[in-house]
């Protein structure tokens, strides 16, 4: 069959068209001409709020993990609720994240650098990657070009996955984000950093059912300790609880070893030994920190990149809208 030449040309047109990035579309190198200092300017930003306050690098992840959970890694979160709107930072999950200080800053300080250039969405995800890598844990590069979010909503933080969840609906929450089941175990490794208020486990120590006073799941020493971190007196401080594993300022894979002692915190985080689709995961990261940390590199990136808005605006302040 012969083509004329003005076909052919409009037919390659047509594959070209189809296979060509969109000019908005992720990538590593985003920044490099527009803001070339931009991932020097929040690392260094990091670095120095961690050293003031250790818990930043794990209300940063949780920052992280929450604003993308929601509407996608939009930064939704950093926005402050209005007479007519109660935004995301102030539903009840998100009560503990805190630090929004640090991305404040690091966007101020990115504005006199690079003005209008540096999304607050790309600031918070180039801020996880590095609480991660300063803890100890893995590098890897973050996709930019992300652009900001107008809409920020509290009654949507009742979709992120609770503590209490069993597996089938912790793999049902993260396969809505388009994450696998081995996904979301390993996220559910960035629990190696950080600390949980009482209320988020303490349901787990008394009373757990009509069999069961404590979480039969639970180290019973374990419990205990617990108990006495989590008194049932009004005298309790606000922020009582405890660390989620026993090295809570490093990046490791302790998390896993505690859960295999049944010492898991969250009654999510012990679950995940109690069920055939994600026990080998939890025994294999347990004694393979290697492994751990490159499938958690992997997984970081395949979550920044879900429901990313490569279209709209880039925020000018991090806590409300241009």
């Amino acid at each position: 069959m012969a083509f004329s030449k003005g076909l052919i040309l409009a037919m390659i047109f047509v594959v070209l068209a189809i296979v060509k990035p969109s000019e908005g579309a992720l990538d590593a190198h985003y920044y490099d001409r527009s803001c070339p200092a931009a991932e020097k300017i929040i690392l260094e930003t990091v670095r120095n709020a961690t050293l003031y306050d250790p818990k930043v690098p794990a209300r940063l992840l949780r920052m992280f993990f929450h604003d993308c959970f929601i509407r996608g890694c939009d930064a939704s979160i950093l926005l402050d609720s209005t007479r007519s709107n109660q935004a995301e930072k102030d539903g009840p999950p998100n009560i503990s994240v805190r630090s929004f200080y640090v991305i404040e800053d690091a966007k101020r300080k990115l504005e006199k650098a690079c003005p209008r250039t540096v999304s607050c969405a790309d600031v918070i995800a180039i801020a996880a990657r590095d609480v991660v890598t300063l803890s100890g844990g893995p590098y890897w590069s973050v996709l930019k070009g992300r652009k900001d979010g107008t809409i920020s909503r509290a009654n949507e933080t009742r979709n992120l996955p609770a503590p209490t969840f069993n597996v089938s609906q912790l793999i049902q929450s993260f396969a809505a984000r388009g994450l696998s089941v081995k996904d979301m175990v390993t996220l559910s490794g960035g629990h190696t950093i950080g600390f949980s208020h009482c209320s988020s486990f303490e349901s787990r120590l008394q009373n757990f059912s009509k069999l069961h006073d404590i979480d039969p799941s639970m180290n019973y020493a374990f419990a205990q300790t617990l108990k006495k971190k989590c008194p049932r007196s009004s005298n309790r401080g606000k922020n009582a609880g405890t660390v989620l594993d026993s090295t809570s300022s490093v990046f490791d894979n302790v998390y896993y070893k505690q859960i295999l002692s049944g010492k898991g915190v969250f009654g999510s985080d012990q679950a995940l030994l109690g069920d055939s689709r994600t026990k080998w995961i939890v025994e294999t990261f347990a004694r393979d920190q290697k492994a751990f940390f490159r499938e958690f590199a992997a997984s970081m990136v395949k979550l920044g990149n879900f429901g990313v808005k490569e279209t709209g605006q880039v925020r000018v302040h991090t806590r409300f809208v241009n």
